[in-house]
């Protein structure tokens, strides 16, 4: 493997887990609406909602933490190659 096919395959796993964070951020709002829908259509009380909410929310700031910026679908030859030169 040169040095050209480690650099891509690293910015190829980059963008992908980009990809990842952006789609564990959506699913986390979702839930965290659904949570405070269901809380309000049971008649409120203590906010339990909170801790699935907090819970859900570790999980994406730690995938948060390993990649960031934009990215929903696959990542294309010119995100690639944009990763591959911050890389080198």
């Amino acid at each position: 493997m040169t040095d050209e096919d480690d650099l891509r395959a690293r910015a190829v796993q980059r963008l992908k887990a980009k990809q990842h964070f952006w789609s564990a951020l959506g699913t986390w709002l979702v839930l965290s609406a659904l949570f405070v829908v269901i809380w309000l259509a049971t008649g409120m009380g203590g906010f339990w909602p909170i801790w699935p909410i907090a819970g859900i929310g570790v999980g994406v700031a730690f995938t948060g933490i390993r990649a960031f910026g934009p990215g929903r679908s696959g990542p294309s030859e010119s995100q690639i190659q944009s990763e591959m030169r911050r890389l080198s």
